[in-house]
C-alpha cells in the first residue's frame, strides 16, 4: 500500500451555464422565448427594451427634443382632427381652425374659436345608432371579450327560471358545476348528493329539470340518454327512433340497418328515415359553448419569393429589441460592490443578447437548408415533399443532428403554400417502381385525395386503395394504408359507407 501521483490528459465537454442557457434558448416556441425575455427584463436592471425606452423618452413633459416634437404633433393634430368635417358657414370658421406660426402651443388651443365648433356640430347630420347589415363587417358575436361558458349560459337560464327553490337552486349549480366541456354529468349523483347534503332522489329530481334548459341534451349522464333528450325536445320520441337509440347505437355504428329492422320487426326504408334523425342529434351539446381563446400562430420565419428567387428572413415583430442601459455603463464608476454587481449582470445581459441573435440567425440557416432540399415543394405543393431526415439538414449546414432537432421544434415557417411547422418537411420516403423517391406526407395527400373522390355507397377499401396507389407507381403495404389513414382520421370503409 502507498500513495502515488498519476498525470492523465483527457478531454471532456462542459456544460457551462452560458452553453445551457444557449441550448435552452434553440428549443423554445416563440411564446416561451416572450415570457423568458420579459422575466429577464424585471430581474435584470441591466437589460432594457430599446422600444420602451425611446417611447419613454419621447413623453410630453419630459426634457430633450423628444417631448418638444411630442407638444408640437399634439398642438397640429388639435389644429386638424377638431376644425368640422361640415363646410363652414362663413370665413370666421375656416380661420378658427388656424395655428399662427408665431403663437405658442398654449395659445393655439387657447385661440379655437369653439363657438363655432359646437354650432356646426349641431347643424350635422345625426350618426346612425344601428348597425348595418353587411356580409364584411364582424358580427357582435365577434366582437366579445371572452366567449361564453356553459356554465355561464346555464347559470343564466336558471336565474331566470321560476319555480327552483334555494336548496333546488344550490343543487343545480354544482350539478352544472360539474358537467364536462361536452355537456355530460361524469360525477355520480351519490357523490353530488353527500356534498349537498341532501338525498339521491332530490338530486335526481333537481338533474330532470336542469335537462330541460339550453342547449338540449346538457346534463346528460351518457350518450343514450343525452339522445333520448334532444328527441323528446323535437319532438321525435316515436317508437322506432326510441328503439334505435336504446337498443341499436352500436348497429347504428356499423350502419348494420339490415339488423336494426330485423330485431325491431320494421321496414328497411323506415329504419333509414328513422336513422336519419338519430343521426342529426348532437351527440356532444356542450361543445358550441367554450372559454377557451383560440391560440394564433406566429410565424417565426418567412419565405418569401421575389420574382425566381426565394429569400428567407427572420421574423422579429414583436420581440423585444435589447439593449444595455446606458445608466448602468456610468454606474461601474460608484464603487467596488457596484462595479461587481453591475459587471455580473452585464455578462449575463450580453451573454442573453448574443444567444437569442444566434438562434435566429440558426432558424435562418435551418430554413434555407430545408428550402434548397424541399425547392418543388414550394414551388408546386405538398404533392412534391420529398424524404428529408434531420441528418441531412444537420451535415449541409455544418451542426449536430440533436440542434437542427432544438431548431425545429415548436418553429413555424411561413411560406408561399400556408403556415407549417418545421418539423412537417423532414418524413420518411415511400419507394416508387419508377425509382423515385416519394415523402410520407405525399402519400397521405394522395390517400386523402382517393378517399374524397371515392363513391359513398362503394367506398374504397384499404387493399382497394394500394391498388389505386400502385397505378400510380408508389409500392406501400395495406397496413400502412391503414396506419396513415387512422392519422388523417379517416373512418374505414364499413363506417364510410352511405346507404342514403
Amino acid at each position: 500500500m502507498e500513495i502515488k501521483q498519476h498525470l492523465k490528459l483527457s478531454q471532456q465537454l462542459v456544460m457551462t451555464p452560458q452553453l445551457q442557457q444557449a441550448i435552452k434558448l434553440l428549443q423554445l416556441s416563440r411564446i416561451e422565448l416572450l415570457d423568458m425575455v420579459r422575466d429577464e427584463l424585471l430581474e435584470n436592471p441591466v437589460l432594457e427594451d430599446s422600444v420602451d425606452v425611446s417611447l419613454e423618452q419621447a413623453k410630453p413633459g419630459s426634457d430633450g427634443e423628444g417631448a418638444e416634437a411630442i407638444r408640437e404633433a399634439e398642438t397640429l393634430r388639435i389644429g386638424e382632427t377638431e376644425t368640422p368635417v361640415t363646410q363652414a358657414p362663413s370665413d370666421k370658421a375656416e380661420s378658427s381652425s388656424e395655428v399662427k406660426p408665431d403663437t405658442q402651443p398654449g395659445e393655439a388651443v387657447a385661440e379655437f374659436d369653439w363657438d363655432t365648433y359646437l354650432e356646426n356640430q349641431s347643424n350635422a347630420a345625426p350618426m346612425p345608432s344601428f348597425r348595418p347589415n353587411s356580409d364584411e363587417m364582424p358580427s357582435i358575436e365577434a366582437t366579445l371579450t371572452r366567449g361564453t361558458s356553459l356554465f355561464d349560459h346555464l347559470e343564466w337560464q336558471l336565474k331566470l327560471t321560476r319555480g327552483f327553490t334555494m336548496d333546488e337552486e344550490t343543487v343545480a349549480l354544482l350539478i352544472i358545476g360539474n358537467l364536462t366541456p361536452d355537456g355530460y354529468v361524469d360525477v355520480p349523483l351519490e357523490e353530488l348528493a353527500d356534498e349537498a347534503g341532501t338525498t339521491l332522489e332530490f338530486v335526481e329530481k333537481v338533474l330532470a329539470r336542469v335537462q330541460q334548459l339550453d342547449p338540449p341534451g346538457v346534463a346528460a349522464r351518457n350518450l343514450q340518454e343525452c339522445l333520448l333528450l334532444q328527441a323528446r325536445h323535437i319532438g321525435a320520441d316515436d317508437d322506432l327512433v326510441l328503439g334505435i337509440i336504446n337498443k341499436h347505437l352500436h348497429n347504428l355504428e356499423k350502419r348494420n340497418y339490415a339488423a336494426i329492422a330485423k330485431d325491431l320487426n320494421q321496414p328497411l326504408e323506415e329504419v333509414y328515415e328513422a336513422t336519419k334523425v338519430v343521426l342529426a342529434l348532437d351527440p356532444k351539446p356542450g361543445r358550441a359553448y367554450t372559454d377557451e381563446e383560440p391560440n394564433y400562430i406566429t410565424p417565426d420565419v418567412h419565405i418569401q419569393k421575389v420574382g425566381d428567387k426565394y429569400f428567407v428572413v427572420a421574423n422579429d415583430d414583436g420581440l423585444p429589441k435589447l439593449k444595455i442601459s446606458d445608466f448602468y455603463r456610468v454606474a461601474l464608476s460608484k464603487g467596488p460592490k457596484a462595479r461587481e454587481y453591475i459587471q455580473e449582470r452585464l455578462r449575463s445581459a450580453q451573454w442573453l443578447i448574443r444567444s437569442i441573435q444566434q438562434r435566429q440567425r440558426t432558424i435562418v440557416r435551418v430554413t434555407e437548408s430545408i428550402l434548397r432540399f424541399q425547392r418543388e415543394f414550394f414551388e408546386k405543393g405538398s404533392a412534391y415533399l420529398k424524404p428529408l431526415i434531420l441528418r441531412d439538414v444537420a451535415d449541409d449546414i455544418g451542426m449536430h443532428e440533436s440542434t437542427v432537432s432544438r431548431v425545429t421544434t415548436n418553429k413555424y415557417v411561413h411560406t408561399p403554400q400556408g403556415i407549417f411547422e418545421l418539423k412537417y418537411f423532414f418524413n420518411s420516403g415511400i419507394t416508387r417502381s419508377d425509382g423515385d423517391d416519394l415523402a410520407s406526407e405525399a402519400v397521405k395527400l394522395k390517400i386523402k385525395q382517393i378517399v374524397a373522390n371515392e363513391d359513398p355507397k362503394h367506398p374504397h377499401s384499404d387493399q382497394r386503395i394500394v391498388e389505386l396507389l400502385r397505378e400510380q407507381n408508389i409500392e406501400i403495404a395495406r397496413r400502412t394504408v391503414a396506419k396513415y389513414r387512422e392519422q388523417l382520421r379517416i373512418q374505414p370503409s364499413s363506417k364510410r359507407k352511405q346507404v342514403f
